[in-house]
């Protein structure tokens, strides 16, 4: 059995991921807007106060219902099931996050909510048990049946129940891996500084030049790289 999670991180770290694209969101207008971002210490660091007030405002409302909330958990962890040390969807607060997105981007919510009860409607028909309740194996039986979706074919003109799963995993996926603990399963340790040690000795030979020994020194020294460098009024470097 192929392993899911390694399949995703490989196409994340090849092309990245652009999870929400078929919801995809639009600018109200094409005006730029340039607003003062929030610097103090919190939690929003870098928002404006717009968007504050925005984020306050979607974090007091409710789109899902604790039911629903304990379906998406478990609907979660079975698209990206959750791996030592780090964990999973429910580590990463995915459940929250795809209630967010759904409440900033209100053309999801019927998707979304219509999605969930065909989960349970579907469920409780084949099973007779909610579908957070279902086994592993049977709650894998429901999501073969809408797990692909024809290429051939608009999504949005498909069947309500192949767009919900290709949101949710979209979503799962990007909730999981923009989060501290996706990025620290990926193994991404951001931009870190590498050794140069000059142009190599063919290619200076091949232009006819070579490096002043004085300034190799200065210049190459991987000793001194941590070093701030010191300039005379005339623009010679020092050290």
């Amino acid at each position: 059995m192929m392993d899911r999670r390694k399949s995703i991180q490989t196409m994340i770290l090849g092309a990245g991921a652009s999870a929400i694209a078929f919801h995809g969101c639009k600018p109200e207008s094409g005006e730029a807007v340039t607003q003062e971002v929030a610097t103090t210490d919190t939690k929003y660091f870098g928002r404006t106060p717009k968007e504050l007030e925005r984020i306050e405002k979607l974090n007091a409302e409710q789109l899902f219902n604790a039911h629903e909330m304990e379906t998406i958990a478990v609907l979660s962890t079975v698209i990206l099931p959750p791996k030592e040390p780090h964990g999973g969807p429910i580590e990463a607060e995915v459940p929250e996050f795809i209630e967010f997105i759904g409440k900033d981007m209100p053309q999801m919510q019927n998707t979304l909510l219509g999605g969930l009860m065909w989960l349970d409607h579907k469920s409780n028909t084949d099973y007779g048990v909610e579908f957070k309740a279902a086994t592993l194996e049977q709650q894998k039986e429901i999501l073969d049946t809408i797990c692909f979706h024809d290429t051939e074919k608009p999504l949005d003109d498909q069947a309500l129940e192949i767009q919900f799963f290709a949101l949710m995993r979209n979503l799962v996926v990007t909730g999981y891996y923009t989060s501290k603990v996706g990025i620290a399963d990926l193994g991404y340790k951001g931009n870190s500084p590498n050794v140069w040690d000059g142009v190599p000795d063919e290619v200076l030979k091949q232009h006819g030049v070579e490096y002043d020994p004085e300034w190799i020194a200065k210049c190459v020294d991987q000793s001194k790289r941590n070093e701030i460098a010191e300039w005379d009024e005339k623009g010679n470097l020092l050290t």
